[in-house]
């Protein structure tokens, strides 16, 4: 397939995706009632209004709290388009304002609302929020889709058929003054020098725990030495709020584009609402603004019934108004192009990198980070502002977030990242010497995902909870009976008698080592599991367990996805499937349980029902490596 061909293949994939997106929007919040809604957690009704303040750049903000469904799990994240509500006018229109969520704590809901200032409405009462479908997203995919098809003869088209045809990239022969950079190991060096001498573009591949981060961010530093300013971008906001802090860390004048409540306490300094208001300049601005407010408000007092030399009067306030806003607009323009002129890492989403305060600019160097997580149509937002793109990730962890199984199947779910490693593999770099793992739990991810070429870090190869601790145990539950439940609303899956044995041994792991040590010692612990009814059947466990609940500040309890790019010193898997017909479901996405797995520092527990699981060729191979190593184990030798 051309190139050309490629990219309409993967418009129409987007077209899918986002008509799944939609659907799944409607059928949870557009067709549903609003007790429907509130019950099932995509809508919060009634709220009350704690409080209203102006925010970073401006902006209006709103607290609120629900009043009902207090434990009702809910939809509602950081980041997040919302649109709070109010009934109170009796209107069959209800008055609403759109906003993004700052932050979701318990039954509290922080929203920056998207307005000049607090609607009137907001202290009638009878409010609501509702959760948003994120319509600008796609929007600013297909837009860069369309424009990366129609790029003939120019950059952008070079950088397609890198990425997809079969051109190969440049490379030079530079040499760059690396030395004394005593942070970085041989390979993590390697990669440097090698993303320093692409021409066109380069990839770090980054295994678990192999520094990743530490040294993409060596590598933006000297780019920033040869090129002055650099684009720095990541799917999520965690992702590049992440390289916002480590790239200040390094002394380097940052600018995180994006909306203020999107972006972590860490990272607020350096967004752009908050520079504008450090700027010199700044009061200046905001004093012209105050001046052009109180000549509007003046202007707007004549009703309608005036006569005409209140009309006139009307007239030369508004024409006030406008000049001031005028130059009001202007100042601000000053101030925004001199701090990005002056800015050596503009940070923003992929998405955010279609902002308008960057239209027109150009960068030499882009660089993508998590890019394996990433959609296609994303990557080639920023790819549009730049003449070399530096990719970083792992492919052999979780993939994007795709809603459409269609879309997925049919190719969504394979990444730029992916197709240019594949195209232009004299431009990768595999980063091989981690500092996470005991050798032991590594063994196995890196001979099954990395061509056995991953090297534990002394400082951690033989790191164990305690010296007769074993660093992994997989514990067998075939032939128990342990068999999964559906649940038949949600269709997610359990298996109590998993968890039971699961939350069992890690309390005889607490009792073992001690619960007054593994407070001192702060050891932590992550209960992974691939099903979101297993979470909370484990979760309920944990609070009830004398046991465990007071080192509850300690233990994490979700699914996969949540834990990817962290590490705890304790990881403990359940693998729920457990049926006659040895379905695996979800565990046949084989990275997921790469990730699960290369959470763990120093010790690995795997509960699971080999009989199930050994339909699969790749549990297989993992129960092939726990009994060679002595690490297996079944449950009749504990529940007996």
């Amino acid at each position: 397939m051309n190139v050309n061909a490629q990219l309409e293949q993967t418009f129409e994939l987007l077209n899918l995706e986002r008509q799944a997106d939609l659907e799944q929007y409607r059928q949870k919040v557009l067709l549903r009632s609003l007790t429907d809604r509130t019950k099932e957690g995509t809508t919060w009704y009634p709220v009350t209004l704690k409080r209203d303040y102006i925010g970073t750049g401006e902006r209006p903000v709103i607290e609120v709290e629900r009043t009902n469904h207090l434990d009702q799990p809910h939809s509602f994240q950081s980041g997040k388009l919302v649109s709070v509500f109010s009934n109170a006018s009796g209107k069959s229109e209800k008055e609403h304002v759109n906003g993004v969520i700052n932050y979701v704590r318990d039954n509290t809901m922080v929203v920056t609302l998207n307005a000049d200032e607090s609607p009137d409405w907001i202290e009638d009462g009878m409010l609501g929020v509702d959760v948003m479908f994120d319509e600008m997203t796609y929007r600013e995919m297909e837009f860069a889709l369309r424009e990366v098809m129609k790029a003939e003869e120019n950059r952008v088209a070079y950088l397609k058929h890198l990425l997809l045809g079969t051109d190969k990239a440049g490379v030079n022969e530079k040499k760059f003054s690396i030395d004394g950079l005593n942070i970085l190991n041989d390979s993590q060096l390697e990669a440097l020098n090698k993303m320093l001498r692409a021409e066109d573009v380069a990839f770090i591949h980054g295994p678990p725990g192999t520094g990743k981060t530490t040294t993409l961010v060596q590598v933006i530093r000297f780019t920033i030495k040869e090129e002055k300013q650099v684009l720095v971008c990541a799917p999520s906001n965690a992702a590049i709020d992440l390289l916002v802090d480590k790239l200040s860390e390094q002394g380097l004048n940052v600018l995180r584009i994006g909306h203020p409540a999107r972006v972590t306490e860490q990272s607020l300094s350096k967004t752009l609402d908050a520079r504008i208001a450090a700027h010199p300049n700044y009061q200046e601005l905001r004093a012209l603004r105050k001046k052009m407010e109180q000549v509007r408000a003046s202007a707007l007092k004549y009703k309608r019934n005036y006569g005409f030399e209140q009309k006139q009067e009307r007239r030369l306030l508004m024409q006030e108004a406008k000049a001031l806003k005028a130059d009001a607009d202007m100042l601000e323009f000053y101030i925004v192009n001199d701090l990005l002129q002056n800015s050596e890492a503009i940070c923003c989403t992929l998405v955010g990198s279609s902002h308008p305060t960057l239209r027109g600019r150009k960068f030499k160097t882009a660089f993508i980070d998590e890019a394996a997580q990433a959609l296609e149509p994303a990557c080639w937002i920023p790819i549009l502002r730049s003449e070399r793109v530096i990719f970083a990730g792992d492919h052999q962890q979780l993939p994007p977030t795709i809603k459409s199984n269609e879309a997925a199947q049919k190719g969504l779910s394979k990444t730029l990242f992916e197709k240019g490693i594949a195209r232009q593999p004299h431009c990768v770099s595999m980063l091989t010497v981690q500092y996470r793992m005991n050798e032991f739990i590594m063994r196995f991810s890196s001979d099954v995902f990395y061509e056995g070429k991953l090297i534990a870090h002394e400082s951690v190869r033989h790191g164990l909870l305690r010296p007769h601790q074993p660093p992994v145990e997989f514990i067998d539950t075939a032939g128990c009976g342990y068999n999964e439940k559906q649940d038949p609303e949600t269709l997610s899956r359990s298996n109590e008698e998993e968890a039971q044995l699961l939350i069992a041994q890690l309390e005889k792991l607490v009792e073992d080592i001690g619960s007054n040590d593994w407070v001192e010692e702060q050891i932590s612990v992550a209960i992974i599991t691939p099903y979101r009814a297993q979470v909370d059947y484990l979760t309920k466990l944990a609070e009830a367990s004398p046991t465990l609940e007071p080192l509850s500040h300690l233990i994490a309890i979700n699914t996969v996805d949540a834990f990817q790019g962290q590490e705890r010193d304790v990881i403990a898997i359940s693998f729920v499937r457990s049926n006659d017909k040895g379905e695996v479901g979800f565990l046949g996405d084989i990275r997921r349980t790469n990730v699960a797995m290369t959470r763990a520092r120093k010790k690995l527990i795997m509960i699971g029902d080999s009989a199930t699981l050994g339909s699969h060729p790749f549990y297989v191979r993992l129960l092939d490596f726990v009994q060679q190593n002595d690490f297996y184990k079944s449950a009749f030798e504990i529940i007996s």
